[in-house]
């Protein structure tokens, strides 16, 4: 049977998904008419203007050629309100939503939430008046495609609907490079010829990746890989976690058993980097999913190894808290701590599950008062998620348009976000310390650094809400260059109380580099440096 030719595509979900993957899908496919759609108009909006809704490096380049038409092509990525008319015209329909972890009913805490799916499904049912091409790109429990298969028979019985896995691989950060340079492509169908063909005709779409990279299997393996990988990269992020604690505690150094343990071939030395703790969007959410799924199928003793991995990372967020407050004099009261990161990696605006939120919330229960800066996420963004974590937190905390004003006074300095802007190198400054601020184009960021952003929590995941449309923050650029910028330690080592105190919770500044200059530096994995 001969593959579909694809001539429009449909996404649902105008989010960290949706909009990156269908951007890239409209760039390298000019003959593809690709619409992404969504409830929400304000997300639209800024989807078809110069300010997008969520931040990529890189994003904004591949929007406007394929938006615009900047290189002399016909437009053929287009952002609309109008679902049912996208989904009726489509060949192909992505379902790019959220599947959170519920917080009521069966499975609360740890089930994925399947509402958002289920309604994509009904709209589609509902708008369509010819067959369709349906295609996973949510995060979702094995089993997803019978439930949808269910809706479709049950709502539209005369057509033909093919259901498709193809479960998304990126990093927030590095995402555009991820869908351009792709590990992997992931197509999960049936095994009858008919989902063959659905499969080779999604095949197609990715006529820039490799033959051998498009990896296809059946669906149920599909669905349950993307929880797997994800599982499996924080259960290595929390083992190293786990070992940072020993290193502490015995004077080993942490980064130097990274690299003696990552050069075992069978191991490799990717996602050993320790910090203060993951965060994203994702991998909490998909370990209490696999939990879950093992519990559903009574099988206990796989539900408690995958839960231990996000205990873990909560002891880690604990423990380096408590290190604050220990070297502090046990009490925080009134003491002015300044928070430099609030992302949850750098190269993001995402703040979802980031380190920072529970650590700040703990710094403030012991009565600190916070001076925060982050160099992307918005002060209401800040404030949203303290009072979420830590409600009636906002008399206890400031932020601050840059480090320096943050640091001002403060009896620590505690790094939670791994921006280069922290780093102590020599980048973009004749002298250590120098702040560098180079020409910056409206629409592009350029990093190179691969320091801690990958062990961050990497995956990224829609997210229906308007909470990922924020600006940036006040009197910042759009998209400074921050791969050259650098704050002044030697200034911060000037306006900081003494001792000094720097708690680097990213393992991002040379610790002796600081000391020369008379900060006392407490890393993660690592003796303290004075």
């Amino acid at each position: 049977m001969l593959p579909k030719t694809v001539k429009r595509i449909c996404c649902i979900g105008a989010g960290y998904v949706g909009g990156p993957t269908c951007a890239v899908i409209a760039k390298q496919n000019p003959d593809i008419q690709v619409t992404v759609v969504d409830l929400s108009e304000a997300r639209i909006a800024a989807w078809k203007s110069t300010a997008l809704p969520i931040f990529e490096p890189d994003l904004y380049e591949i929007v406007e050629v394929a938006r615009d038409g900047t290189d002399g092509r016909r437009p053929n990525l287009h952002f609309s309100t109008d679902i049912a008319t996208a989904i009726d015209e489509a060949d192909l329909i992505f379902i790019a939503v959220n599947t959170p972890t519920k917080t009521a009913g069966l499975g609360a805490g740890k089930a994925s939430n399947l509402a958002y799916v289920e309604s994509a499904a009904r709209m589609i049912a509902e708008a369509a008046t010819s067959d369709k091409i349906v295609v996973e790109k949510s995060t979702v429990p094995c089993g997803t495609a019978d439930s949808l298969r269910t809706i479709f028979a049950a709502l539209a019985p005369h057509l033909a609907f093919d259901i498709l896995s193809n479960p998304e691989f990126l990093a927030e950060g590095t995402a555009i490079n991820d869908l351009l340079n792709p590990d992997r492509i992931l197509i999960g169908s049936l095994k009858d010829a008919k989902s063959k063909s659905a499969a080779e005709a999604l095949a197609q779409v990715y006529n820039w990746v490799p033959r051998n990279r498009i990896v296809t299997v059946n669906i149920w393996s599909s669905e349950l890989a993307k929880l797997a990988a994800n599982c499996m990269l924080a259960q290595r992020i929390s083992s190293i976690n786990s070992l940072s604690a020993i290193c502490e505690a015995t004077g080993a150094e942490i980064e130097e058993l990274a690299q003696v343990v990552g050069l075992d071939v069978r191991i490799g030395g990717r996602m050993l980097k320790a910090s203060a703790g993951f965060g994203g969007s994702c991998f909490k959410k998909d370990v209490l999913s696999l939990v879950y799924i093992a519990e559903s199928l009574h099988l206990e003793e796989v539900a408690l190894h995958w839960k231990s991995v996000v205990d873990l990372n909560e002891y880690q967020k604990g423990r380096f808290a408590r290190r604050i407050t220990r070297a502090l004099h046990n009490t925080l009261a009134n003491k002015r701590i300044a928070i430099l990161g609030w992302a949850y990696k750098k190269n993001t605006r995402d703040t979802r599950e980031s380190a920072a939120i529970t650590i700040a919330g703990q710094l403030i229960a012991e009565g600190a008062q916070l001076a925060i800066y982050d160099p992307l996420v918005s002060e209401k963004q800040i404030f949203d998620d303290l009072e979420s974590a830590c409600p009636n937190a906002s008399s206890s905390v400031k932020v601050y348009p840059d480090a320096s004003a943050a640091c001002i006074d403060a009896c620590a300095v505690v790094i939670m976000t791994e921006w280069d802007e922290f780093k102590t190198d020599y980048a973009g400054s004749p002298t250590f310390g120098g702040m560098a601020n180079s020409s910056t184009d409206d629409h592009h960021l350029t990093s190179t650094s691969t320091s801690a952003s990958s062990d961050s929590g990497i995956d990224m995941q829609d997210d229906p809400s308007e909470k990922s449309a924020v600006l940036p923050a006040p009197g910042i650029d759009d998209n400074p260059n921050y791969s050259t910028k650098r704050i002044d330690w030697r200034h911060i080592a000037a306006v900081v109380r003494r001792p000094r105190l720097v708690f680097d919770g990213r393992n991002v500044v040379d610790s002796d580099m600081l000391a020369s200059l008379g900060f006392r530096v407490q890393s993660i994995g690592k003796a303290d440096v004075f």
